[in-house]
């Protein structure tokens, strides 16, 4: 259930907000679920893209022997993923409209706000290239800057040695908290931003308010992102078919329940 909007939203930079019920999550999945479905021809190529993208980067970052970035930029997607997910917010919004959805249109996307959603790409950037610098630094400390292992031993020493468990344990601290911030600051402003061309600071002021005002559903909401990426990730990429349009559309509905509609 929603409640009255944030007066206090009135005087700042950010926008109104609205309080949502502690289980809302679970309804912004339904309605990204039912999204997908009304759109596949769409929203199913979209994620295919991205699984071949992903995978194909996966390929290549073990063919040059850059073995170790394939945890981290695999968990990087936690921190662009919003902003590569700007045609399923389309997807979205176009059905909301009643509008024809389709594939040209929802890739061009960007074109409804370019210079702003061009900024808030450049912050998730810096925010993912700081996580793989960070992630680079604590398998240096712990394994040493010697020549990468091979894959199977890569995943023998993180794994299955006492050494391994601890930079698992550090790695997913210190990504877990960059994850926090970036969700933050971005859990609705890409929406935003798509919708109503909305300063950059403006999107992240009011993403910031959002979680604020819901910590509890915010908490939920970024745990089943999570746990839907991981199970995507461990499938070879081929979950993210689902998971990652499903993600995207429900991301929309979470914007529409959270952000006040303009007058």
């Amino acid at each position: 259930m929603q409640t009255e909007l944030n007066p206090a939203g009135q005087d700042s930079l950010a926008l109104p907000v609205r309080e949502v019920a502690t289980d809302a999550p679970w309804n912004w999945l339904a309605a990204g679920w039912r999204d997908l479905w009304r759109a596949p021809h769409v929203s199913l190529v979209c994620g295919i893209a991205f699984s071949l993208i992903s995978f194909a980067i996966t390929y290549g970052l073990f063919a040059i022997g850059a073995s170790a970035l394939v945890l981290p930029l695999a968990a990087g997607f936690m921190l662009v993923g919003p902003l590569l997910a700007v045609g399923l917010y389309e997807v979205s919004r176009r059905l909301e409209a009643g509008e024809p959805v389709r594939l040209v249109p929802t890739l061009l996307a960007w074109r409804r706000a370019p210079t702003q959603l061009a900024l808030m790409g450049v912050v998730l950037m810096l925010f993912l290239l700081a996580w793989v610098r960070v992630a680079t630094l604590i398998f240096a400390i712990f394994f040493g800057l010697g020549t990468t292992p091979a894959p199977a031993e890569l995943v023998t020493l993180v794994a299955f040695t006492p050494d391994g468990l601890v930079f698992l344990a550090v790695g997913t601290l210190v990504g877990a908290i960059l994850a926090g911030i970036v969700f933050m600051l971005s859990v609705v402003a890409i929406p935003l931003i798509l919708e109503r061309d909305t300063f950059v600071l403006a999107a992240i002021a009011t993403s910031m308010a959002a979680t604020l005002r819901n910590p509890a559903p915010m908490l939920l909401w970024g745990f089943l992102i999570s746990l839907f990426t991981a199970a995507g990730i461990v499938t070879a990429y081929l979950g993210m078919v689902i998971f990652f349009p499903v993600i995207g559309h429900a991301t929309w509905h979470a914007y529409r329940a959270i952000v006040a509609t303009e007058e």
